[in-house]
């Protein structure tokens, strides 16, 4: 879900929606107690969404965009934990917990654009999506990867804002999701040469110079050695690129 894009646009429409997520995060805390943990979050943030929502129509746009990307990962592991004998029992727990997530953040949307929100799609998946468990796996990787791609290509508009915090710990658990999906195929945690997933989803990685400066040259290290320590943004357009043979 592409929530540094929907923070960048609400705050430049909205500059007070921050302190307001603040003050209502501390008054359910308090008001809730230990259900604020579980409950209090989405619909303080929705409420938050909603009333810099009402200021533009370009907001709509935004969140829209992101309910359709959140619909496929939702309908993805959705699909996945009640398929027959697809996920091993060893694997399962990861998987629901992961489709946990995914709903909740397709509920939030929704709530923020009430009747403006689009519909699901109706999504499209080969045959052997939901019958071979590599295959299965295979695809959660490509869009955990991608999600945490996208994710740091809208880092740098965040620059100088407190939601950075806030998209930044969302950020790290999408990274942990890429993570626990890669180790269950066997691969290194970061993204390396071996991966094999749709090129898209990798492109750009292979670069061996950050701010300018040549790493192989400067450490002595191989080129795959030094590709693997830094991950590469994505863009909005390569974001779409990736989802577009989903929807």
């Amino acid at each position: 879900m592409n929530l540094f894009k929907i923070f960048q646009d609400i705050e430049a429409i909205d500059g007070d929606a921050t302190e307001r997520l603040a003050y209502y995060s501390r008054r359910s805390l308090l008001g809730l107690g230990k259900k604020a943990l579980t409950v209090s979050a989405p619909v303080v943030m929705a409420s938050v969404l909603n009333e810099a929502y009402a200021q533009t129509s370009s907001v709509q746009d935004v969140l829209n965009f992101a309910l359709t990307l959140e619909y496929l990962e939702d309908d993805y592991y959705q699909k996945g934990n009640a398929a027959a004998n697809l996920i091993p029992a060893a694997d399962k727990a990861i998987f629901t917990q992961i489709g946990k997530h995914e709903t909740a953040h397709v509920a939030l949307l929704k709530g923020a654009l009430g009747a403006a929100a689009v519909a699901k799609p109706t999504f499209k998946y080969t045959a052997t999506t939901f019958t071979d468990y590599p295959t299965f796996l295979l695809l959660a990787q490509a869009f955990e990867d991608t999600g945490v791609r996208a994710y740091k290509g809208q880092a740098g508009n965040l620059l100088g804002m407190d939601v950075l915090t806030t998209a930044l710990q969302i950020h790290s658990v999408e990274a942990r999701h890429a993570s626990e999906v890669r180790r269950l195929r066997g691969l290194r945690g970061w993204v390396s040469a071996t991966d094999e997933a749709p090129a898209a989803v990798y492109a750009g990685e292979g670069l061996t110079t950050q701010a300018t400066v040549d790493l192989v040259a400067l450490t002595g290290k191989s080129a795959d050695r030094v590709r693997e320590a830094f991950d590469e943004p994505l863009n909005r357009a390569a974001v779409l690129a990736i989802a577009a043979p989903y929807l």
